[in-house]
């Protein structure tokens, strides 16, 4: 059974994604049959469809600029504040899919080991998660407010 994931893109990054899905459909039907020969021309195209059923998946999945509630609960589409527990540091990410354009925003996605622990979490919650290199993480969710209420205080 196939999961249906919903996610959050912003104006900006429908726009961007629908962009390059039409510059890749362009350039996956341009190329000529000789190129069919080429082992490297063969993996660039293979490289573009698999690319344009990305973004044809995240765009028949998308809830395009609705914000989620103005909540503070972590989820798609809020910018989130957390706090790394070891050291005080704070860092400021949009919870949303990478690979498409938000900004100066870092992106994390919901998929991502601290998306994934910050999901949910309410300010003042504290979150573990594990790095690729297996060190555990702690944060504590700070602010998390709707991706269009930070655009407009910035």
């Amino acid at each position: 059974m196939i999961e249906k994931h919903t996610v959050w893109l912003s104006p900006q990054a429908h726009e961007h994604l629908q962009h390059e899905l039409a510059t890749l459909r362009r350039l996956t039907t341009s190329t000529t049959g000789d190129e069919d020969t080429d082992e490297n021309a063969a993996a660039v195209q293979a490289a573009r469809r698999s690319r344009i059923q990305q973004i044809h998946d995240l765009l028949m999945n998308a809830v395009v600029g609705e914000d989620p509630p103005n909540d503070g609960i972590a989820e798609p589409g809020m910018v989130v504040t957390v706090r790394y527990d070891d050291t005080g540091e704070t860092d400021t990410f949009l919870l949303g899919v990478r690979g498409a354009e938000y900004g100066e925003l870092d992106v994390y996605s919901v998929q991502s080991p601290l998306g994934a622990a910050i999901v949910g979490a309410r300010p003042g919650h504290q979150c573990s998660y594990t790095t690729p290199n297996g060190k555990t993480m702690i944060v504590t969710m700070l602010r998390a407010v709707p991706h269009g209420i930070h655009s407009l205080t910035g």
